[in-house]
């Protein structure tokens, strides 16, 4: 089985990945796409190297970069319309962001319409159907249903009829048919319930770590970092704005991630805030912190299963967790990771564990130990082919 994956990067990492590289933007298609790997970003390429291991050639597609999908066009004889980076970087102004960030769930689709909510443009559009017509997959997994939408995967079912499975971990788009899916999965039962509602065949498949990433990562660093976290604050934040804001005022905490530019001059994650990191850089962050937080987006209400719980754990970091209903289903709280119920309870267990590095060394390396023999992306891959299968 031949098996195709969609996906999309965050504009804020694309500025940065060409910044540090900017030779990169006229570099041949195969260059890019192994330096971009070579980052260790989002999920790189665990998914395809996993099904490759399993004996199906697989390969990804960064739909939404247009250095990396201009040099495919070119290198494969499209003619392609000229564009500018500008033209090219298309994200909205940043207060436009804020001002309809609360309304974006409801309003998705005059979102769409204004340029609030990603999706490919005719070229980019053309050229990746170009690359499913050029690959012809068996299996396609659609891992940004946002920026590939309905309309689009209904024009590649016409391309040789691959099995289609969407992957989503937030509200499923609105006013779209997703019947046009075999199979969508997500990690949070709720939106699996939610998708089945809507009658679409959809299953759970958590997030997961790579274990190559150990392979690749410099020598782990020693613990100068009392309290880490490393994610993002907005609207859709707002419980972790409110603990991460408790946690600075009593302990040295350390934030990596956007620029709070929209928190009041008062707030204390000013002072925190140590910039952005990616990929390899982001994990040495973890392996440097005696304690990394984690919070779950407020969408997630009860459940588990954002992908800083595998992240962190995989790296061999002690995770202090946001408690949530399926947590045992996942990790086995208090001994692979520690959980907090509240934000006084968190305050406390940092305070706790700071003082009992024995403690947070067990924990991080029974996490470790967790991960590594339950949340792989071999695992996953497993997981999905069997779904698959089960639907031909």
């Amino acid at each position: 089985m031949r098996v195709l994956l969609f996906n999309a990067d965050y504009l804020r990492f694309q500025d940065w990945f060409y910044g540090q590289r900017p030779e990169l933007k006229t570099a041949s298609y195969t260059i890019q796409l192994a330096a971009r790997n070579a980052s260790l970003f989002g999920v790189a390429d665990f998914y395809s190297r996993n099904f490759a291991a399993l004996g199906h050639p697989a390969a990804e597609l960064h739909v939404n970069n247009p250095w990396l999908q201009s040099a495919w066009a070119s290198e494969h004889g499209m003619h392609i319309a000229p564009w500018t980076e500008t033209e090219a970087r298309r994200a909205p102004p940043a207060w436009l962001e804020r001002a309809a960030a609360p309304l974006k769930p409801m309003l998705r689709p005059l979102a769409r319409k204004i340029g609030l909510s990603p999706r490919l443009d005719a070229q980019a559009t053309e050229i990746l159907l170009a690359q499913v017509e050029t690959f012809r997959p068996d299996l396609i997994i659609n891992q940004d249903v946002f920026h590939v939408d309905t309309t689009v995967m209904r024009r590649i079912k016409g391309i040789g009829s691959p099995i289609l499975v969407g992957q989503v971990g937030i509200e499923p788009p609105r006013g779209e048919d997703l019947t046009v899916y075999d199979l969508m999965l997500s990690q949070l039962p709720r939106i699996v319930g939610c998708l089945r509602a809507l009658g679409v065949h959809a299953e759970l498949s958590h997030l997961a770590f790579e274990p190559d990433v150990l392979k690749v990562l410099p020598e782990r660093p020693n613990l100068d970092i009392d309290v880490s976290f490393v994610g993002t604050v907005s609207m859709d934040h707002r419980q972790r704005l409110v603990l991460l804001e408790a946690v600075a005022r009593h302990f040295d905490l350390k934030f990596w991630g956007g620029r709070p530019e929209t928190l009041p001059a008062s707030s204390p994650l000013h002072r925190c805030y140590q910039g952005e990191v990616w990929g390899a850089e982001m994990f040495q962050v973890l392996r440097r912190s005696r304690i990394t937080l984690n919070s779950h987006i407020d969408l997630a209400g009860r459940e588990a299963g954002n992908m800083r719980l595998f992240e962190a754990t995989g790296a061999g970091a002690f995770l202090l967790t946001d408690f949530k209903d399926n947590l045992d289903s996942l990790f086995a709280p208090d001994r692979e990771v520690a959980a907090w119920r509240s934000i006084d309870d968190c305050v406390n267990a940092i305070g706790h564990y700071l003082g009992d590095r024995a403690g947070c060394a067990a924990i991080a390396q029974a996490g470790q130990a967790g991960t590594l023999a339950r949340h792989t992306y071999r695992h996953r891959v497993s997981e999905i082919l069997e779904l698959v299968q089960a639907i031909r």
